[in-house]
């Protein structure tokens, strides 16, 4: 271990106490998205970090949701962003157990947001007071980006500093926690997904004449087990690079949902029937139907290709149209790159335990990131409680994430030199 990093390692490690109550700090303040107003929580970091005398800058397109960016210049100008943010789910005070403003029981931390993710927030800031606080230049330029409005997928988050250019950057991790039933993973990858609106038309009648109506409920419901039929039945052809990741998958979902439906949800699309909307009455044949489709394919996929069989599915099936859809392709990294394998080793080093290096059932921000030319990746230390009553983290996870972040410059840097 370098000197550098022995020193910002030893830090972290040695002052748990403040990490912990840093953390009760940021679950103080209540940032429940909706309404998601974080403005509080930002004041107190921005105050925190302007102590330590670094470059600060505020960015807000919404005055109650504003961001915070945070540079640590490095030996070298290349860039490896931090991305954390910092509104939750909402939640039901009488619901808990413990205070879900912030409450430790022994090693557990408890909290909304506690795991998802102000635990990981805590853990960045500590790697920063590490850094200054030992007088260590990181070898390469660090950026940290704590947003908002991430829990709705709103525009006042990391979209509104991607779109200012504000927070460029070679490599991104996001803190958000990547642990299920005691298994431990870095997410690589991500879902492309396809929204769509279906509606149908029929013809009304009274409800105890429908043969001379035409029921648009069942006209509509025809045709979407139709296409979910169609598409689930489709094998999709997968980048050979994701090989390994979606082996990586089974073995992390496998415990919990099955190896066979984890090769399904990677090998074909998947649908969900989110909404299905029709009828006034129900003495009343229906003539309008509406339903929304929820199709999501593996990384890399052709979304485009996959849309196109939606369309020709539905020519069989008269007045059903799709009428709004929006869409994604699914990204992912080189299971092998710098990045990946420098914060698994990391994470395997802390832990003690294998680090599966996996596709996220879903999408989020990592999409946007890959999607803007950076290399990213998910990571965090926790617990599988996230949005849950009594949600918490542990004193360990956050020891080992702040662990993590503070060497992850030094472990990325030596694998580019090699």
């Amino acid at each position: 271990m370098r000197t550098g990093e022995q020193a910002v390692a030893e830090s972290v490690s040695g002052n748990v106490e403040r990490l912990v109550d840093r953390a009760l700090e940021l679950l103080s303040f209540e940032t429940g998205n909706p309404p998601g107003k974080t403005r509080d929580v930002v004041d107190h970091l921005e105050s925190r970090v302007n102590e330590l005398g670094l470059d600060v800058e505020r960015l807000a397109v919404d005055g109650a949701k504003p961001n915070l960016i945070v540079t640590l210049p490095g030996e070298s100008d290349r860039t490896l962003l931090y991305n954390g943010h910092l509104d939750t789910v909402p939640f039901e005070r009488e619901e808990w157990s413990a205070d879900p403003l912030g409450e430790r029981r022994e090693d557990r931390i408890y909290g909304r947001g506690a795991t998802d993710m102000k635990g990981a927030v805590a853990a960045m800031i500590e790697a920063i007071e590490a850094y200054v606080e030992t007088d260590t230049t990181p070898p390469i330029t660090l950026r940290f980006a704590f947003v908002s409005d991430e829990e709705t997928g709103g525009a006042a988050g990391l979209g509104a500093l991607l779109d200012a250019h504000a927070i460029a950057g070679d490599w991104a991790v996001i803190g958000e926690t990547t642990c299920a039933d005691g298994r431990h993973s870095v997410t690589v990858g991500d879902r492309g997904s396809i929204w769509l609106t279906l509606e149908a038309t029929g013809e009304s009648a009274h409800g105890s004449r429908p043969p001379k109506g035409v029921n648009a409920i069942d006209r509509l419901y025809e045709a979407v087990e139709f296409v979910r039929e169609s598409l689930e039945s489709r094998t999709l052809e997968l980048d050979p690079e994701l090989d390994p990741v979606v082996e990586d998958s089974v073995a992390y979902y496998g415990p919990s949902m099955g190896e066979k439906t984890v090769r399904d949800l990677l090998l074909h699309p998947s649908v969900n029937l989110g909404t299905l909307e029709g009828g006034s009455a129900i003495n009343t044949v229906p003539e309008t139907a509406r339903a929304e489709l929820d199709v999501r394919l593996a990384p890399g996929v052709n979304t485009a290709t996959v849309l196109a069989d939606v369309r020709e599915c539905l020519e069989g099936h008269d007045r059903v149209e799709v009428v709004d859809l929006s869409w994604s392709v699914g990204t992912f990294e080189d299971p092998d790159s710098p990045l990946v394998d420098a914060t698994a080793s990391l994470a395997g080093e802390v832990t003690g335990d294998r680090i599966y290096r996996r596709c996220a059932t879903g999408g989020g921000d990592a999409k946007k990131l890959r999607n803007a030319g950076t290399s990213t990746v998910e990571f965090g230390l926790g617990t599988d409680t996230a949005h849950a009553v009594d949600e918490y983290t542990t004193v360990e996870a956050l020891r080992g994430n702040a662990v993590v972040f503070a060497r992850l410059p030094y472990a990325l840097a030596e694998r580019l030199d090699d």
